[in-house]
């Protein structure tokens, strides 16, 4: 790398797959980096698709990721070097609930599936659809089965999971591919207060594909406390494009549980006897460990409507008149103060009788007259239309309703309110 010069180095335990050698080289200019070496040449590979990935993704995530900076020749491939990027790895275990670091980490997964995912082809990285991602499972389950080290009641549960269609109905989007806490960096405001931190980088990019977003889960459900595991998955789904499907946390949780299927597969590829034995251990711990209640599905949340209660109309004055068809229609009787101006003309022809000057008798469009007995003060003249049933005959008397009509109630005399 042009303008290297090394001055110490010290080694960085290897990751649990074993794939790479790993240091920290410190240069003259007392600059930290960070060098990678693969052991195999399929290591050498997933190497540079993560470097080309990371390239990619630099500008699109709002945390840094790691961009090599040079390469150095090997047997087995090309070994990286890279600027140590800031922050300290996060212990799933003690992630404090709330709206500071959880929340941050479930922004910070939303956003890598968030990515479009023609960045991850244009990488080279695999892509997969839900039913071909199950077919997978299951084409590892079988070669597992085969090797003898599978307990039988973890087989008899995976199959049922898998076999379980309505499960693995989801969106398939761009994931880290195995993101645990040492491969989340985050910086902390306050070494006092954990939830002060925020995910700064995110590193370990070889797993990285399309596939199922609750791979990025399966370590924070299996190590993360129930309320901070809520706290991301709220994050999460507040951030993400997609609205995340119902079964995320369950596939998470066997995800968690495949990932030493894994593992255990791979012992047997590198033919190591010691690390067969290790998984194999591992498994029947793992079987002691899992109920069903892990892979329930929740409860269907039943909501019951809530009872309104909506107030009757007040009941006005009595009935301006009944409909003479006997249809039993009510006619509402409104208040006037309601529905006219008092400043305003009224629109009428008024008689005036010469002994009761005083008093204003109202003609109702020329039909009927209230005598001046009546005395009404501020009578209105009115379209008898707007009141009664223009196939009824308007009653030219005072009194008694005609016995024609039993049902319709009687005129109202001059000294009753009309």
């Amino acid at each position: 790398m042009p303008g290297l010069d090394p001055v110490s180095a010290r080694a960085v335990a290897p990751g649990p797959a074993g794939e790479f050698d790993a240091a920290i080289v410190i240069d003259e200019q007392d600059r930290p980096w960070f060098v990678r070496c693969p052991r195999t040449p399929a290591a050498g590979a997933r190497l540079e698709s993560a470097a080309a990935l990371a390239a990619l993704l630099a500008r699109r995530l709002p945390f840094q990721v790691p961009v090599p900076k040079g390469f150095a020749t090997l047997p087995d491939g090309r070994a990286g070097v890279y600027p140590v990027l800031p922050g300290r790895p996060l212990a799933f275990d003690a992630l404090p609930a709330g709206p500071g670091l959880a929340a941050d980490l479930g922004r910070a997964i939303a956003a890598i599936h968030n990515v479009d995912r023609g960045v991850f082809d244009e990488a080279g990285m695999p892509s997969y659809d839900a039913d071909s991602y199950r077919t997978r499972h299951l084409a590892d389950l079988d070669r597992a089965a085969a090797t003898g080290h599978v307990p039988t009641a973890l087989l008899s549960r995976w199959e049922g999971a898998l076999d379980d269609v309505t499960l693995w109905r989801f969106a398939p989007a761009p994931v880290h591919g195995g993101l645990t806490g040492s491969q989340v960096l985050a910086g902390f405001d306050s070494d006092e207060d954990a939830a002060t931190g925020r995910v700064r980088a995110v590193v370990g990019w070889e797993d990285a594909k399309v596939a199922d977003p609750a791979d990025d889960f399966a370590a924070i459900v299996t190590l993360a406390g129930p309320a901070a595991v809520e706290s991301v998955l709220e994050a999460y789904a507040n951030s993400r494009i997609e609205r995340p499907d119902p079964h995320l946390r369950r596939r998470a949780r066997l995800a968690a549980e495949f990932a030493q299927l894994t593992s255990l597969l791979t012992a047997v590829t590198l033919g190591d006897p010691d690390r067969v034995r290790a998984m194999a251990r591992r498994l029947v711990e793992l079987e002691r460990r899992v109920t069903d209640a892990d892979l329930k599905a929740p409860e269907p949340v039943s909501v019951v409507p809530r009872e309104v209660i909506v107030p009757k109309p007040v009941a006005a004055a009595s009935p301006a008149a009944a409909n003479g068809s006997g249809s039993g229609e009510d006619t509402v009787a409104v208040h006037p103060d309601t529905l006219f101006d008092d400043t305003a003309p009224v629109h009428g022809t008024a008689a005036h009788d010469d002994s009761a000057a005083h008093d204003d008798t109202v003609t109702l469009d020329g039909t009927v007259t209230l005598d001046d007995a009546a005395a009404l003060d501020d009578t209105v003249a009115m379209d008898p239309r707007t009141l009664f049933d223009a196939t009824e005959e308007i009653p030219t008397a005072h009194g008694p309703a005609s016995p024609s009509r039993p049902d319709a109630p009687a005129t109202p005399t001059p000294d009753e309110p009309a």
